[in-house]
């Protein structure tokens, strides 16, 4: 039987969560519910391009016959009770990015969800990239050898536009800048493959080109548990937007992670490569393909049939806000 899916939350974050679920609809993994937001204009412009039903209040979508489901759209500091009250329905669930606004209240949200006995995935999406999977296997399989040193770079640019959008870029809203909004993907990736942070030095600080009380400008030093280095510059001043990229260097080879194109050089053999080579900068906030998603989703549809944890489970997830708690706790001390 197809898994009922329902969404709240409705806002820019929804587009490639309905194309992944039209996917695995026509493949019979699933059955859209329908979605709901505080907002009638949102439920209006969804009803209108997904033709899916909406709701008009949280607790009417969640009693639906068949829902098994609830993907988490909505501003990062409303997860945790929106995550309550679909726990508390039986329903499984898969959290938009970040957790919550601090690793505080995401560990409350895992453990509601332990609780509850409910799957909860989170949306890091990058960690179901083809190429961040060969990269992952080769790793994990010592083809790089002991990691000496990871790095990443995130050199993006976001517009007025996009900063026009009552409350964005601020705390109350986002729970973060640079790092908890644009870059955590990448940093998240950073930590899947090479492991958690050990220590960390870093400046964060907030350009004069947005009205924003986060920061946009970041630079750290990093020392992993396994005892490798390396550097994180991220940013959202770089006009006019470069590609993402995660270099790992190891005994045996080394790597570069380029947006999803990933050149490998492995221990003794000529470059592998991996995906097509990215073609624009980070300048467009929906520039990309929407399988990883989909590929996040099928997970936690099968980690709801199987009984185990979602690959990229909250627990998991929380490495990548731990990191930035202490690289902007750190920075702050500094400043």
């Amino acid at each position: 039987m197809p898994v009922g899916v329902g969404l709240i939350g409705l806002g820019m974050a929804v587009s490639p969560h309905m194309l992944a679920l039209r996917d695995l609809a026509a493949q019979g993994e699933v059955s859209i519910i329908g979605g709901f937001s505080p907002s009638s204009a949102r439920r209006a412009a969804f009803a209108e391009r997904w033709g899916a039903p909406v709701f008009a209040t949280q607790e009417e979508l969640l009693v639906q016959p068949g829902l098994g489901l609830v993907l988490i759209l909505t501003p990062p500091g409303t997860h945790l009770p929106v995550a309550e009250a679909v726990a508390r329905a039986g329903c499984a669930m898969i959290v938009e990015k970040p957790v919550e606004v601090s690793v505080q209240r995401g560990e409350a949200l895992a453990g509601l969800a332990e609780r509850h006995g409910v799957a909860c995935g989170v949306c890091l999406q990058h960690r179901f990239r083809p190429a961040s999977l060969r990269l992952k296997e080769a790793l994990r399989g010592g083809e790089l050898g002991r990691v000496l040193s990871a790095s990443a770079s995130i050199r993006w640019w976001r517009d007025s536009a996009y900063f026009s959008e009552p409350g964005r870029g601020t705390r109350a809203r986002d729970g973060g800048g640079v790092l908890l909004t644009q870059a955590i993907h990448t940093l998240d990736l950073l930590l899947h493959l090479v492991g958690p942070h050990r220590a960390v030095a870093g400046f964060a600080v907030t350009s004069p080109l947005r009205h924003i009380d986060t920061e946009d400008i970041v630079a750290a030093a990093l020392q992993f548990e396994s005892g490798a280095i390396g550097v994180l510059d991220a940013t959202t001043v770089a006009r006019p937007g470069y590609p993402e990229r995660i270099e790992i260097a190891g005994t045996e080879g080394s790597a570069v992670l380029e947006g999803s194109h990933l050149t490998l050089h492995g221990r003794g053999g000529a470059a592998e490569t991996l995906g097509a080579p990215p073609v624009s900068g980070g300048a467009d906030p929906m520039a990309f393909d929407h399988g990883p998603h989909r590929a996040l989703i099928a997970d936690v549809l099968e980690a709801m049939a199987t009984g185990r944890a979602p690959a990229c489970d909250v627990r998991s997830a929380l490495a990548v806000q731990r990191l930035i708690e202490d690289l902007l706790g750190d920075a702050e001390q500094r400043a």
